[in-house]
């Protein structure tokens, strides 16, 4: 049991990260019902950014852990934030009335861009976060054989902190409540006095900050990474929210979390059930729980079937 309980805390620790960045592929698709691919090279380039800043800027502070990761954090957002408008404004406003298929090759093309440049200024080589972040804090023990470390108490706060947060400000707020309508309707939000198109900005800002914050969370958990970290994760992140239900915020957490628990017990249990090389089977298991859920339940674990006028 004391195992299981272990794995269960390793698995809701990757499911965090998973749900975080899966937040920002629903968002973009509640709104605009585009599916935003460049959304998993943002997430890697908030790593590359945040490890930029850590081993530069901010090398002076690694001493003081929390102090230089909020710092990272924030100024990571912010900067992924920005390059999340600049990618609408560019890549998907102009073809937000073209076909569905426009808009679909013009995210797969800003992905690959952006890729494209990370790995130039990366050197196409792995980088490596500074050694020690966290690693000080104190184990918090929650029975004689099972501790979650102090790097992934903070990790799963941060993670809990937004997921509440951005359900919060989605539902409590004024402009939570617009996002929603635009969601319903854009003409008939037009007419009620929205915003429309600066509601869509603001969801591309968030959206992809929250993916900065998870690249730079990421980075601190394992320590390294390289360009291709956006293609993988973010697909991942991306079968996490369609599990769920995308568009559904509480169910890109949910799929999140299942994804992050799945891999785990079958990366610990694997063997036990006939996968000598279960870590091999790792990434597979998001394309098994993709094509199962599509089967079972097209619209996810939490979507709801829309009928559509035709």
């Amino acid at each position: 049991m004391d195992e299981f309980l272990q794995q269960l805390i390793n698995g809701l620790t990757i499911g965090g990260f998973y749900a975080v960045v899966a937040l920002g592929y629903t968002m973009v698709y509640g709104v605009l019902r585009l599916i935003n691919f460049a959304h998993g090279d943002m997430f890697m380039w908030g790593t590359l950014a945040g490890w930029g800043l850590m081993t530069t800027v901010l090398a002076s502070l690694t001493d003081m852990d929390i102090v230089a990761i909020l710092i990272a954090s924030v100024l990571v957002m912010a900067f992924i934030g920005v390059m999340g408008m600049t990618v609408e404004r560019i890549a998907y406003r102009p073809l937000r009335s073209a076909g569905r298929l426009s808009p679909i090759i013009s995210a797969l093309g800003a992905a690959f861009a952006l890729q494209a440049v990370a790995r130039n200024v990366s050197e196409a080589r792995w980088r490596t976060y500074p050694q020690g972040l966290l690693k000080e804090m104190p184990d918090l023990q929650v029975t004689e054989n099972v501790s979650l470390s102090g790097l992934q108490v903070i990790m799963l706060l941060i993670c809990a902190a937004v997921m509440i947060g951005l359900y919060l400000f989605v539902q409590r707020t004024r402009i939570g409540t617009a996002m929603r309508a635009v969601s319903l309707d854009h003409n008939v939000s037009r007419l009620m006095g929205i915003n429309v198109d600066g509601i869509i900005s603001l969801v591309f800002f968030i959206g992809p900050a929250l993916g900065g914050l998870a690249g730079v969370l990421i980075g601190i958990y394992y320590g390294s990474f390289n360009f291709t970290l956006g293609w993988v994760f973010g697909l991942k992140a991306f079968i996490a929210a369609i599990l769920g239900g995308i568009g559904n915020i509480p169910g890109a957490v949910l799929g999140g979390f299942i994804l992050g628990i799945t891999e785990t017990m079958v990366v610990a249990y694997g063997p036990d059930i006939g996968l000598p090389d279960a870590s091999a089977w790792k990434d597979a298991i998001a394309y098994i729980l993709l094509v199962a859920i599509l089967i079972a339940r097209p619209t996810g674990i939490l979507g709801e079937t829309v009928a559509e006028k035709v």
